[in-house]
Formats: structure tokens, C-alpha cells, sequence
């Protein structure tokens, strides 16, 4: 594992040795090619690359060591007190150079990993961009190659000048091979090119990747990064000898095999062997930037390449959450910003044109005309058009008839600036965002609980733990990263106790797999409980110390047997006392959990269990124990932690609390500045800089929690005659119109809206109902920050200039804000008077280009108001020192701070630093299956796609690899129905119906069918109910009643690959 491989040489004591005739020191545990590196020595290598288990295999890094009569390879020959170490010794290089130049002769005459474009010869001024994370593309190449593939430093590096002063040029084609040789002046004899191996066939059978078996030099990077670190196991070794080569599965075609296209192998290769298609051939870039992933909320940080503001090619970097790994969302799903189907213009709806729900169900994303809907605008009267109404509503029907829908899919300043619009210039709390639709459950357990709505330790730290509790989660598919350190994990040795309806790919690494019976969560949860109490394993101490209440649980739990419970949950009693024992007893044991928990009507009690059942245990506040909800989003932490959510101000200040709503309204610069908190105790000055208050905005906040997503959909379509009816909408970056459960309902609802105003990247669903559509940038089009699963503040950078006359969300959100009579001017120094525009001039500004160059200022203004906001969490992540570290765990209260990776270590959150235990009972689906729906629907996501698949459908290597929607059933349910895979089932359930194919799956559940929520042509949603949770407010997405029958008319594939879908499955 990268992390382990890095640590053993981060610290520690030392051993002396010589090398070249040189007194240097090693750290314990040190290869001789590790300490030469620190020490710039240039040993060649290519088998070796930081983060990979050394192999020795490829021996062009042999050195001499003294009294040992053959060469050593350096890369896993560890370092000893009194070592001599020769490496540049005659009979050193002799053997360096041979390796070097044998594979060299076997290379290709034409190579697929080469540069030719002209490189500074030190590099340029590239390193004045390098604390912005942006690096020239002759910096970006021009570092000793495989020196840490973690680090995206396997590309060729600069060669030695050999086109004139100041210049020079990469002249090899074989990428690092090339590079060493050059380095070490070796050249192909002519009798060794002669006996060039026959050049096998490419094989390009896979969408993203090409496999060019003539470049292999057999080095087995691949076979270790596949095998080892992201733990595939789909690339191999066959045949032997001079015929041995590299294979997927059993020598199948790279696209038909296992293969889940993490890029991993194409990542590490030294010589082009595999590549991305995208880069085969040169590797000249114009740039490369540091950012982080956008796709789920695992937070990798990864490295753009871009070439003619493309972006085309992404490399894994070393951050805390990833070490240089990427899935394949995060490799091969950025070409949606370069999509043909952007918004580039501000639309307007064209008078009379109605708003049709129903014809939602026939549209075709990727085909349909906005023309005869809307007409183009410019930004002036687009804007104008957008907010006059919106104010207008506020000022005739009062404050709640308004509500905006923020994105998790954003960065925290946008999720904070737009909560700040809702609250302040909107005059309600009735602003939320999807947190609502995936673990509001669980953050309203845990607020209650544990006193934090975030996770007590970081998955990383899976690998400190005894056993690895796995519940409702598939995280190999959602947050495939994450799963590589649990399958680690469990090669070490942990165990691996996977819960789930479905059975899913970490079950093949589980020492217990729990296949219990959807919607009995609680009944197998109190069973546990019950054994670990019921056979003396609690853990007493903590119990008296640090818990509350756990008389009334243990009360509880008596009747819930695991004998008494097993008919229930479906799970024998052996088997979970068993699986109790062994988490009670493990030296530490996390609990992990997705939104098979929380999505449904018991799933505040689902948690609240699980925040049991670790307390019981004691296993909280320890490395490797704790609680993790698995954030889905990219920054639906960040999104809630900023206040993106109605019933809480930023970081968790109720609004209810006198106090803190007395605090943010002289923040906002609501108030006098009578009674501001002592220095300490807030920021001092607040954001008075930033904003004024005008004549027509609320002078005050709401005091009470506005409604949440389904609920503000409700009150749409409440009569005119209700005070709180909602009659407009902001929408920025979300979905609701794929993405909300019942689907036919939320349509209706967004329909009937007198207005309507949504900001996105794609003319979405929700964007075909709006008056005004305003074009927003894409995540590499912008910079901000995110804060991922583990409470880490992550630093996205801007890569790519936008389309068109796509604008900043930030820019937005001010300009909206401005309309409402806020006149902020966040980022902007030339007002007149603070915060307002110059006499004259409109409040957006000047030209287009001056807006954009003010939005960088703007970013760092409002994460900084923000920082204040939130200082009991993030007041010691300043912004440079996110421009520096790129990552930083909360909570984190000094600039010397490095960050709490683990809390709840001696007390909990809570008023009084205790747990607060509370006991649940079972409570059954909102709906069962009956004679006339006798399945169950169970809802999710793909390892390909994400959320509503706005973004992932228009990625064409995701798209290629599952273009077409389909509906998952076990093999004896299949043969029951008189179904074969490929077949179309209509799948009908009391809200609507929808035409799919059929998949065999037998990890589904005999009586359930699964179908994913990505596809517009097939929403599930049509499907789902939105029966809620009575405390998190969640709809129960994970359970409703849906009858199959065979036939139907599924729209057809829009996607980029069709051809050979229904043969797939």
C-alpha cells in the first residue's frame, strides 16, 4: 500500500553506510535505490516505482556491494549499517547499460510514449506557478521518471540538451526506457535490433485503454499496481520463457475482460505498453494541474493534462485519501466538459410556451431542442429576468414563498454564498441539497449521538483495524478508492464483515457476508447488540464513562435475540453472535455504512444502532474503530458542514438556537454592531466588507427550520391559500427532476412554480421546467474548495477555461444576490462606497473579462467570511495554506494545527461529552409487497455513473462501458418470469412505470429487483417513493413495492456506446 510504502522511510532512526565512496544514512528499512534517490544519486530503473512492492525483475538497477560476488538490485536490497555500495562502479554501469540497451532493441521502431516538444533545459519558469498547482508542460515532464508513480512523475523526463543553448529536447519514443537510455548514453547495436520479436497485434477492444504488447518489457508494474494495490487481479502472467506475456483474466481481450478501467496499470506503465488512448504518441502537454476528483466523496487528488484547453489525460497524485489512485470516473470522465451539449448562453423561456412534465418522460438529452422552448439572452437581462420575479414573489407573498436547492456537487464556497442568499436575501431558512436525499438520516443520528454529523476516523485508517464492518454500503462500485484500502486491509488480515441485502464485490473479500432481508436493518443490528451485552463483551469503562442512556438500551435489546431475530433478518443466530464476538473483541473495528441505511424510513434508527452497537463495544475514539457514513458527493460534507441545509446554519448552528441566530445575523451585517462576540469567541469585523444591506431585503433572519427537498416540493403544489406555499425556486447544480423520489409528483411540482430559475452545465430536466436557465462552469473550469468523506478541505484548482459565455457559480450567485437588494461585492476593490457598485454602472460589473479575472479574488474573499463562520472547525485552514498543502483535515484551530484524522479520542461532542445511546425498535417499510406488487425495488448507483448522470452520460468512455439502463433480477426470479438476460421487463410500481432490459445478477435478492437511478430514458425514480424518515426527512429510496411482467418499450440507447449492449448483459 502507497501510504505504508511511505511511511517506513518518514521517520525513524538511521544506519550509516557508503555509497560511491560517500558516507550517507538510510532509515531503517530502506532500499539502497531509495536512499540514493534522497541523496541524488541516479540509479536507472524501471521494474521499481514508489508506492509498488520492489520486484528486482527488470535488473537495470544493479549495484555492487562490497565481499558479495554478484550484482545486487538495488530497489529491494535494504540498506545495512556498514554497507558499501558501488552504483556507478565500471562493472555497475556495464551491467546497467546491457539491461538498458536488450530492451531497448526489443522496443517498437515507432513507440506509443514519446515527446518532441522543445523543454527549457531547467525547466523555465515553471515553478513560479507550482504552489498554484499549475506546472508548465515541460516542468510536468521533465523529472527523473518513476521515481513515484504516486506522485504522477512516471512520464519521460527532460533529456540532455541536444537542440542548442537553454533547450532541450525529448528525442526517445519508449517513455522512461527512452529516458534512461539517453541518460546513460547507451544506443541499439545493429546486430541487436535485428533480432527485433515479432510485433503482436494492439489490442484496442477497450474504450479507454490500448494494450501494445511490442513495447512490454515485462516489468510487472502493472501486474502489482492490478493485483496489489487496487486489488483486480484481472492482469496476469501466461505462457513461459521468451513466449511469457502479460494476460486479462484468461487471455481475453482487455474489453472483455474484468477489467474495471481504473487506469491503474496505465498509470505506472514505464514504456507505453498500456496507455489511455487519449495519449498515445506524444505526451507533450500545456499545462498540468493540481485538483481533486469531483466524482464521489472519497476526495482523490489527481493531476489534469492539458492540451488546447482539453483536458486529456488525469494521473493520480499522492493525497492523503488516495496515494495515487484514481477509479475509473476519476481517470476517464472529464470529456463532459467538453461535451457539445454544454450550456454556453443564458436562456429564457419564449412567452407561451408552456411547462409540459409529461413531456419529460419522451425527452432525448442528448437530441432534444431547447430552441422552441427558450431564446437566447444576455447576462444583463437574463439576470434581471431571473431574480425581479423571484423578489418580487418574496415582497407580495412573504418569505417562505421562496426555496433554493443548492449542490453538493460544487465547492463550499458556492454552497456557502448560496445559503447566505437563501437566508439573507430570501428571508427563509427553505434551503437544501441532496445530503437530504442520501445520509440526512444518518447525520440527524449522529448530531444527536455523537455531538458531529461528520465521521470519527478516516478510511485510511482501515488499516489499523481488527474488523471492517461493511452495511449497506457497495463500495467497491460508489467509492471504489476507498474499497482498495479495505481489500488491502483484509490481505493483511482484517476481517471484512460485509451487511447487505444485495451482495456485491466486497463479498468476495469477507470473512462474513450478511445477505439479511431488506427493510430489517434494525431487527439484525439489535441482535448484535443483544449478544455483545447478553455475553458480558461490553466494554463497561467506556460504557460508565463516556455513554448515557444505556440502561433504556439495554433494556430495549432483551427481546432481540439473535435466536428471536433470525426468522426476521434472515441470518441464522449462530452466524451473528459469531460476527458479534469478533467485532466486540477485534483490537479495533469501524463501522462503514452507504445509503442502504439510511435511505429509508427507519433509517435514523438504523444509525442510531450502529452508534450503539460501536459504543457497547467501546470501539470509538481508537485507531482503526469508529463510525463512517460513506459520503456519496464529491462535497456533500462540505455542503452541509457550510450551511446548505434548513434546519442548521454553517457548522451546525441550529436556527432555532437565540444565540446563534442573534450571532450570524450581526455577521451577515443584519445588526448593529452592538453585542459582537469578544475577540476569540468570532471573527472579528464579520463580512461588513462584503455586503450592505438595502431597502426591500430582510433585516432579519428566520428563526425557524424551513422545509427540506421533498418537503418544499409538497408545498409547490400546496393551494394558494397556504401562508408557507412555495412559488419560486433557485436552483443551482442539482437534479431534482431525475434525482427527488416520485418522480411524476416533483415534476408536477417544479411545473407549477410561478417561477423558476436553474443553474447548471446541461439543459437537465430540472433545466426544460425553468423560466431562466443561466450556463455554469464545470469543476475543472473553476477553483474552490471541497471537503471530502474523511474531513478533509481539499483544494480544486481551474484547469480549463469555460465554454461560451458559461460563468462562475460564484459570479452568479452575487450577480443573483445584487438583484435581490444585496449588494455584495466579494472580490471586487474598485466600488464606490463598500459593497456597491459605481455610480452608473451596473451591478454586474464591467466586461465579461473582468468579471471572470474578479472570480479568483472572489473565491479566497468568500472561503475566507467563510473560515470565520466556521472557525470552531476550519479556523486554522487558512487559504494559503490550502494553496500550499492542498489538504487539510478538520477539525483544525491554529495554523499549526495538523488536523484531527481521529475525534472522540477522550470526549464526544455532545454538551456534556458524553454518547447519547437511544434505543430503536423495528418499524416496517412505508410499503410491502403485496399480490398485485410482490418485489421489491431497491435503487442505486454504478461504478460508471453518478448521481443522475448529467455529467457521467456524456463521458464517453463511461457511457461506452454501460450505455443502457437496466434492471437487475437473480437467476431463479429470471426463470420464474420466463426471462433470459437481454430480455425487456416493464417495471411497475403505484407512481409509474418504466421499459428496461433485463440483467442476470444473483447478489440480487430473490424478490427484489435493482435498478440504477442514472438513466433518463429508464428513471427509477418514476419508481420510488417518497415516504420520509420522520427525523432525517429522507425519502426511502432502498424499499417500495413494483410488479415485473415481461415486454415492453424501452426508449432507445442515446448513448455513446450501444452497439453490443444487449449482448453484454
Amino acid at each position: 500500500m502507497n501510504a505504508i510504502v511511505k511511511s517506513i522511510c518518514a521517520a525513524g532512526p538511521t544506519v550509516a553506510f557508503t555509497l560511491d565512496r560517500q558516507t550517507v544514512h538510510a532509515y531503517e528499512g530502506e532500499s539502497i535505490l531509495q536512499a540514493a534517490q534522497r541523496h541524488g544519486v541516479e540509479i536507472p530503473h524501471l521494474c521499481f516505482t514508489e508506492g509498488l512492492r520492489a520486484d528486482g525483475n527488470c535488473r537495470a538497477c544493479v549495484v555492487e556491494v562490497a565481499g558479495e560476488r554478484t550484482l545486487a538490485p538495488s530497489c529491494c536490497r535494504t540498506v545495512s549499517a556498514g554497507m558499501v555500495v558501488q552504483a556507478t562502479s565500471e562493472r555497475a554501469l556495464k551491467s546497467q547499460k546491457m539491461v538498458l540497451e536488450m530492451l531497448l532493441s526489443d522496443m517498437p521502431e515507432v513507440g506509443y510514449k514519446w515527446n518532441d516538444a522543445p523543454l527549457a533545459a531547467d525547466g523555465g519558469d515553471a515553478t513560479s506557478c507550482a504552489a498554484q498547482g499549475v506546472t508548465s508542460g515541460a516542468a510536468a515532464l521533465g523529472s527523473a521518471p518513476g521515481s513515484s508513480y504516486a506522485s504522477s512523475k512516471s512520464s519521460p523526463g527532460a533529456l540532455p540538451n541536444t537542440a542548442g543553448p537553454g533547450v532541450s529536447t525529448v528525442v526517445g519514443q519508449h517513455g522512461e526506457l527512452s529516458w534512461w537510455a539517453s541518460r546513460m548514453d547507451v544506443s541499439v547495436r545493429s546486430a541487436l535490433a535485428a533480432l527485433r520479436r515479432a510485433q503482436p497485434v494492439a489490442d484496442v477492444s477497450h474504450p479507454a485503454m490500448a494494450v501494445h504488447l511490442d513495447a512490454c518489457i515485462q516489468c510487472t508494474r502493472c501486474v502489482r499496481a492490478c493485483r496489489e494495490e487496487q486489488v483486480n487481479d484481472v492482469i496476469g502472467y501466461a505462457l513461459r520463457g521468451a513466449h511469457s506475456q502479460i494476460v486479462f483474466d484468461l487471455d481475453d481481450a482487455m474489453g472483455d475482460s474484468s477489467c474495471v478501467a481504473c487506469g491503474e496499470c496505465v498509470q505506472v506503465c514505464p514504456t507505453g505498453a498500456l496507455m489511455p488512448k487519449t495519449l498515445i504518441g506524444s505526451q507533450a502537454v500545456d499545462k498540468t494541474v493540481d485538483s481533486v476528483c469531483p466524482f464521489c466523496g472519497v476526495g482523490c487528488l489527481m493531476t489534469y493534462q492539458v492540451r488546447d484547453n482539453q483536458i486529456v489525460g488525469v494521473e493520480g497524485r499522492d493525497g492523503p485519501a488516495n496515494h495515487g489512485r484514481l477509479c475509473v470516473k476519476g481517470r476517464f470522465g472529464f470529456d463532459y466538459a467538453h461535451s457539445p451539449q454544454r450550456l454556453t448562453v443564458p436562456l429564457v423561456r419564449k412567452p407561451g410556451v408552456p411547462k409540459d412534465p409529461e413531456a419529460l418522460q419522451g425527452l432525448n438529452r442528448h437530441t432534444a431542442d431547447w430552441s422552441a422552448v427558450f431564446r437566447e439572452a444576455t447576462w444583463e437581462e437574463a439576470l434581471a429576468l431571473a431574480a425581479g420575479p423571484l423578489k418580487d414573489l418574496r415582497d407580495t407573498h412573504g418569505r417562505k414563498a421562496l426555496a433554493g436547492f443548492g449542490s453538493a456537487k460544487g465547492s463550499n464556497e458556492e454552497a456557502y454564498l448560496f445559503q447566505k442568499l437563501v437566508r439573507t436575501g430570501f428571508g427563509s431558512n427553505n434551503v437544501d441539497h441532496c445530503t437530504r436525499l442520501c445520509h440526512a438520516s444518518s447525520v440527524a443520528a449522529l448530531l444527536e449521538g455523537v455531538g458531529s454529523g461528520a465521521v470519527s476516523n478516516q478510511i485510511n485508517d482501515v488499516q489499523h483495524s481488527g474488523l471492517i464492518f461493511l452495511i449497506g454500503c457497495n463500495p467497491t462500485n460508489n467509492h471504489p478508492v476507498a474499497a482498495t484500502w479495505m481489500k488491502n486491509a483484509a490481505k493483511a488480515g482484517a476481517k471484512i464483515v460485509v451487511a447487505d441485502p444485495r451482495g456485491t464485490d466486497i463479498g468476495k473479500h469477507a470473512w462474513r457476508s450478511l445477505q439479511f432481508k431488506a427493510d430489517t436493518d434494525v431487527a439484525m443490528l439489535n441482535a448484535l447488540i443483544h449478544t455483545i451485552i447478553d455475553e458480558g463483551l461490553a466494554d463497561e469503562a467506556f460504557i460508565r464513562n463516556r455513554a448515557s442512556n444505556f440502561e433504556a438500551l439495554r433494556d430495549n435489546v432483551q427481546g432481540y435475540s439473535p435466536e428471536a431475530m433470525a426468522p426476521i433478518c434472515g441470518i441464522p443466530a449462530q452466524t451473528l453472535r459469531e460476527v458479534a464476538r469478533a467485532y466486540a473483541t477485534a483490537k479495533g473495528a469501524m463501522i462503514l455504512w452507504g445509503m442502504g441505511v439510511s435511505q429509508h424510513v427507519h433509517g435514523t434508527d438504523n444509525a442510531r444502532c450502529l452508534i450503539a452497537l460501536a459504543t457497547v463495544a467501546g470501539q470509538i475514539g481508537k485507531p482503526g474503530s469508529g463510525l463512517h457514513p460513506l459520503r456519496g458527493q464529491n462535497n456533500v460534507q462540505g455542503a452541509s458542514d457550510a450551511g446548505l441545509i434548513p434546519m442548521m446554519f454553517p457548522n451546525y448552528q441550529r436556527v432555532t438556537d437565540p444565540a446563534a441566530h442573534a450571532w450570524f445575523e450581526e455577521f451577515w451585517g443584519m445588526r448593529t454592531p452592538q453585542g459582537r462576540p469578544k475577540a476569540g469567541e468570532a471573527p472579528s469585523g464579520g463580512s461588513a466588507a462584503h455586503e450592505v444591506a438595502s431597502v426591500g431585503a430582510p433585516t432579519s433572519l428566520d428563526d425557524q427550520p424551513g422545509y427540506t427537498v421533498v418537503e418544499i416540493m409538497h408545498k409547490a403544489l400546496a393551494p394558494d391559500s397556504d401562508p408557507h406555499k412555495v412559488r419560486g425556486m433557485y436552483i443551482m447544480g442539482e437534479n431534482p427532476a431525475m434525482s427527488d423520489p416520485d418522480l411524476n409528483h416533483a415534476r408536477h411540482a417544479l411545473a407549477s412554480l410561478s417561477h423558476l430559475v436553474v443553474q447548471d452545465i446541461f439543459m437537465t430536466e430540472t433545466a426544460w421546467l425553468a423560466d431562466v436557465v443561466l450556463p455554469a462552469t464545470a469543476w475543472p473550469e473553476k477553483t474552490g474548495t471541497v471537503s471530502n468523506t474523511d474531513r478533509m478541505v481539499q483544494m480544486g484548482r481551474q484547469a480549463i477555461d469555460p465554454p461560451g459565455q458559461a460563468r462562475p457559480d460564484l459570479w452568479i450567485i452575487q450577480q443573483m444576490a445584487q438583484r435581490m437588494g444585496l449588494h455584495w461585492n466579494y472580490g471586487q476593490t474598485d466600488a464606490a462606497a463598500p459593497g456597491r457598485p459605481k455610480q452608473g454602472t451596473a451591478p454586474s460589473g464591467g466586461s465579461a473579462a473582468h468579471e471572470v479575472a474578479s472570480v479568483g479574488a472572489m473565491v479566497s474573499a468568500v472561503y475566507e467570511e467563510m473560515r470565520q463562520a466556521m472557525h470552531a472547525a476550519i479556523g486554522g485552514i487558512r487559504w494559503e495554506r490550502l494553496e500550499r498543502e492542498s489538504s487539510v483535515t478538520y477539525p483544525c484551530l491554529s495554523a499549526d494545527d495538523p488536523g484531527a484524522p481521529t475525534v472522540f479520542i477522550e470526549r464526544f461532542a455532545t454538551a456534556d461529552g458524553r454518547v447519547h445511546l437511544v434505543p430503536a425498535d423495528i418499524i416496517p417499510a412505508d410499503e410491502r409487497p403485496d399480490a398485485d406488487y410482490p418485489f421489491v425495488l431497491i435503487t442505486g448507483r454504478q461504478l460508471e455513473h453518478w448521481h443522475t448522470g448529467s455529467m457521467t452520460r456524456r463521458a464517453s468512455v463511461l457511457d461506452a462501458l454501460e450505455p443502457m439502463a437496466t434492471a437487475s433480477l437473480c437467476g431463479d426470479d429470471l426463470q420464474a418470469l420466463g426471462l433470459v438476460a437481454g430480455d425487456v421487463v416493464t417495471v411497475q410500481s403505484r407512481r409509474g412505470q418504466v421499459a428496461l432490459h433485463v440483467r442476470r445478477d444473483d447478489g440480487t435478492p430473490q424478490g427484489a429487483v435493482y435498478i440504477p437511478f442514472a438513466y433518463y430514458e429508464a428513471a427509477a425514480n418514476l419508481l420510488t417513493n417518497a415516504a420520509l424518515d420522520p427525523f432525517g426527512k429522507i425519502p426511502e429510496f432502498k424499499y417500495c413495492a413494483v410488479a415485473l411482467r415481461r415486454g415492453g418499450v424501452p426508449a432507445p440507447v442515446p448513448g455513446y456506446g450501444p452497439a453490443g449492449g444487449v449482448a453484454a448483459l
